[in-house]
């Protein structure tokens, strides 16, 4: 495989040296390709040319290389960090693309002299501290609610230098008077007791609660040994506040604390990964991003990447990391934890579901606003669950309607990119069969109808459904083994009771999850085909009807009877008809024959 590549491409894997470290791929005008991390880097790197890849677009890739360039590392955890810094900054064509579409918002403590508290959506290092970011808005603003209640801070932009204060620039505001601010700005309040405050807040902040609880309890007590029993009072009503939100934020175990949790799910496109900060039992911060791939990256790799994106974001340093399974490289610091029961199970429980609600919002979106995207990707999972070649774009399903053999019809509703497309529907009226024979009606049917696309060159459909299990699709194969049209249309069959999917020879069935958007298709598919075929079957069994109860009237041929029915619709109108309307629709002398024989009756 290594000899179909140019010559000097051999030459540089050769001198790669076995250690870690990344490479990178460039084509031949030095645009770069694709950045990758090792734990050898000539074996993984020599893998790209020795073998076909399982997706076009990776062997496509691998035909386009023309330089090949390496950094060493000491680790593979190295490794791993730099490959997620190049891949950030060099944004390369082949690789995964971290999905990113809002700046989301940080607690910042301002570095100045008694600082304010507020929230900003842009980091810069100006020496302040940032907590976040928050992808849930309300959990910040209701954070920084909660704080405001507890704590006396200035919202003003004043530059309470001391010599400022000194020279008496300032004068006490509403938010002192209405008992909101100590009024640092004219000496109410020191320096030392409002950086006491900032302290409790900025462990409020971290999730630590009880950090704080712990500071007002000895400050409450201090205060009542002083018999100061109205700031002793403010102080309890703190530690209530404190209290109740704690209450509403624990979901687990509080002993589960500085514990990071992360889920993956991903399909053919994208990686959706949550992540959740544990302290003290509480969710402190909690996000999804979106991982879009390039080519074939492992749910382990794009895991990784996530791991080592979000930890850097949110500059978390947790001794715990909670996983749904064990990666090969290891941090430095911290522990794997892949639990099985639990409290920690139901975390990565929860952070699975938040996964998946993120990914539905995310597909209803592209739904909204990319409809044509929304349907690629179906139709690429229809294909995937179904063992497909290729996408099923035109699907035409198949069922059979009588009574007890008569009036037997056949519906074919057909669905183009995943919808109902009403103009294309077709019934059929039995020929061949005599009485209620299921399987050859349709093998006349599916033959009748393939054969017409095959002679009139109509569009074929990439997947035929039909409406029954393994009897009635044997059938549908027979007459497309007639046709020599096996292989070159895919057939499926949909059983009722259990909503098996089978495939011709195969005796065992396909059950897709109730969930899947593929069994929600083909379900609507055949609920099209027994709906058209029942409204089919009564309008032909009532035409029948009526017709017989007409070609009772001596002088009333099926033709004038047909006249009749298509005019008036029904054979109730027929027999409340006046003399004159009968005679508009087939004549003076047929007109009286059917006037006088409702009319005797």
């Amino acid at each position: 495989m290594l000899e179909d590549f140019p010559s000097h491409i051999a030459t540089l894997i050769q001198v790669l040296p076995e250690t870690p470290g990344v490479y990178q791929y460039y084509d031949k005008d030095n645009n770069l390709l694709y950045v990758g991390k090792a734990k050898n880097l000539k074996k993984r790197v020599s893998s790209y040319f020795n073998k076909d890849h399982d997706t076009a677009r990776l062997n496509l890739m691998v035909k386009k290389i023309n330089d090949i360039k390496s950094i060493k590392v000491e680790t593979e955890l190295d490794a791993l960090l730099l490959e997620n810094n190049l891949i950030k900054s060099l944004k390369p064509k082949y690789n995964i693309n971290l999905r990113d579409d809002k700046t989301y918002p940080w607690i910042i403590i301002k570095n100045e002299r008694f600082p304010r508290i507020f929230y900003t959506r842009k980091k810069i290092k100006d020496g302040s501290d940032y907590y976040g970011p928050y992808a849930n808005v309300k959990v910040m603003r209701n954070l920084l609610d909660l704080i405001r209640q507890l704590y006396p801070i200035r919202n003003c932009t004043y530059d309470l230098k001391q010599e400022n204060i000194d020279k008496k620039k300032f004068r006490p505001c509403l938010e002192y008077h209405i008992g909101k601010c100590k009024a640092p700005c004219v000496a109410y309040q020191s320096e030392e007791d409002y950086n006491r405050n900032i302290k409790e807040i900025k462990e409020i902040i971290k999730g630590d609660i009880q950090f704080a609880i712990r500071d007002l309890k000895t400050e409450m007590k201090s205060l009542s040994d002083e018999l100061k029993f109205e700031q002793a009072e403010e102080i309890r009503q703190r530690i209530d506040m404190l209290d109740a939100f704690q209450s509403k934020s624990t979901i687990v175990h509080p002993t589960i604390t500085d514990t990071d949790v992360f889920n993956i799910i991903s399909d053919d496109k994208s990686a959706y990964v949550t992540y959740f900060k544990i302290v003290n039992g509480t969710i402190i911060q909690s996000q999804t991003i979106e991982l879009r791939k390039k080519i074939e990256e492992s749910d382990e790799d794009l895991l990784m990447f996530a791991i080592i994106e979000i930890r850097n974001r949110f500059s978390s340093n947790s001794k715990e990391i909670i996983l749904p399974f064990e990666p090969q490289i290891e941090l430095s610091g911290s522990t794997y934890y892949i639990p099985k029961i639990g409290d920690k199970k139901k975390l990565l429980d929860l952070c699975y579901r938040n996964a998946m609600e993120f990914k539905r919002e995310r597909e209803t979106q592209i739904a909204l606003t990319d409809p044509e995207r929304h349907t690629s990707r179906i139709m690429q999972q229809m294909m995937k669950d179904l063992r497909m070649k290729e996408e099923p774009r035109r699907i035409e399903g198949f069922d059979n309607s009588n009574i007890q053999g008569s009036f037997a019809v056949s519906a074919m509703p057909v669905f183009i990119d995943g919808k109902p497309a009403k103009k294309e529907y077709r019934h059929f009226n039995v020929k061949t069969v005599e009485g209620a024979d299921d399987f050859a009606t349709m093998e006349e049917i599916i033959y009748r109808r393939y054969s017409r696309v095959i002679e009139e060159k109509q569009p074929m459909p990439q997947l035929i459904v039909i409406d029954g299990g393994k009897g009635q699709l044997s059938a549908a194969v027979n007459s497309l083994r007639k046709l020599k049209l096996i292989g070159k249309v895919a057939i499926i069959g949909i059983a009722k009771r259990l909503e098996e999917i089978y495939f011709p020879g195969d005796s065992i069935p396909l059950y897709l999850d109730k969930r899947s958007e593929t069994l929600k298709i083909i379900q609507q598919i055949r609920d099209e085909a027994h709906r058209f075929g029942i409204t089919h079957h009564r309008n032909k069994r009532s035409r029948e009807t009526f017709k017989s109860e007409l070609s009772e009237i001596k002088g009333i041929s099926e033709k004038t009877a047909q006249k009749l029915l298509v005019e008036l619709k029904s054979i109730q109108n027929i027999k409340e008809a006046s003399l004159e309307i009968l005679t508009e629709v087939v004549g003076a002398a047929k007109a009286k024959l059917v006037f006088e024989y409702f009319n005797n009756q």
